[in-house]
């Protein structure tokens, strides 16, 4: 069962779109997948369709330990898409558990509970994979988040500062890694909100590509309108426009994610056609066709990749499985 936690400290950047819309690809390609809000003001709970009423299942009930994840999930209309919904009462939950012992591994006790009582009843884990949806903070929500992890998907917005705005991100997650959870792993940065026409966007998708070459998807999220207006209507993009390039870039990004399946033995026997056509997801790179960026061009005022400080490689786990040759 593959944990990834969708993070990125900024608000705006794609997380929750990303967390939607690529767990309904998943899900359309056969995945079993479980969503879990963890952002107080629950737009992935809406986009997905579905909201939470106070004192009902939420993400605030489970870390309060009132209720088992298990029995929060609910079901939402994409098949095989499931979601622990937030709500706004988990505004007040980092001071509630101010003093509770343990209180950064809580998610990750019900979490392992969960697959624990699945496999005991099952013989199977309960979810292929488990997304967390991130507030725009590094606060306790997004360190269950990321104890709860085994990989971490950074999105990034292609503007100014986009490559500063990583270091003290990633000087999270090294620290985790050294403290708390020594599986975890920035396996995947995705570009979002890219439009190609602009010059000082792809200058960006360059620099980035150019710092991480192993963990920047080859699919970039595109600014697209169908993308933006899909969550006022409870809907996923293949739900609202399933013919949109938004759609088509979630399709290859999640082909790009299902390429890791290899490194584990469940995931490995799945099949890899997409739900609803039976068409073979290609990726990116192999037949697949994703934006790409045009050579940079060096203008001087662009935070460059060489100017960031050093940062901690060991956190950087690959975006693809190495190769059996």
């Amino acid at each position: 069962m593959r944990r990834i936690a969708v993070i990125n400290q900024k608000g705006g950047v794609g997380k929750t779109t990303t967390c939607a819309n690529l767990g309904a690809a998943l899900a359309r390609a056969g995945r079993r997948v479980a969503l879990i809000d963890l952002d107080p003001q629950a737009d992935l709970s809406m986009h997905v369709g579905v909201e939470a009423d106070a004192g009902e299942c939420s993400t605030y009930a489970v870390l309060l330990g009132d209720l088992p994840l298990a029995d929060a999930l609910r079901e939402t209309s994409t098949p095989g898409l499931s979601i622990v919904p937030s709500h706004i009462d988990l505004s007040g939950a980092e001071l509630e558990l101010a003093s509770a012992i343990g209180r950064e591994t809580i998610l990750r006790d019900a979490v392992q509970r969960w697959e624990a009582d699945g496999r005991a009843t099952t013989g199977s884990a309960p979810a292929d994979y488990v997304l967390f949806d991130c507030p725009p903070s590094l606060g306790l929500l997004s360190i269950n988040a990321l104890a709860a992890a085994r990989e971490v998907l950074i999105t990034l917005q292609t503007e100014f500062f986009a490559l500063q705005g990583m270091s003290k991100l990633v000087e999270i997650v090294a620290l985790l890694r050294r403290r708390m959870n020594p599986e975890l792993a920035i396996t995947g940065i995705l570009p979002c909100l890219y439009d190609s026409r602009l010059k000082l966007a792809r200058e960006v998708l360059g620099e980035i590509r150019t710092y991480f070459p192993e963990q920047v998807f080859r699919t970039a999220i595109r600014t697209n309108v169908k993308l933006a207006e899909a969550p006022s209507y409870g809907q996923t993009i293949f739900e609202y426009a399933p013919t949109s390039r938004g759609a088509r870039d979630h399709d290859l990004l999640a082909a790009e994610v299902m390429q890791r399946e290899a490194e584990d033995p469940e995931l490995a026997a799945l099949p890899r056609t997409k739900a609803g056509d039976g068409g073979v997801i290609t990726p990116p790179g192999r037949g697949g066709r994703a934006p790409r960026a045009s050579a940079p061009a060096r203008a001087p005022e662009i935070v460059r990749a060489r100017d960031l400080p050093a940062l901690p490689r060991e956190v950087f786990g690959a975006r693809t499985p190495p190769s059996a040759e």
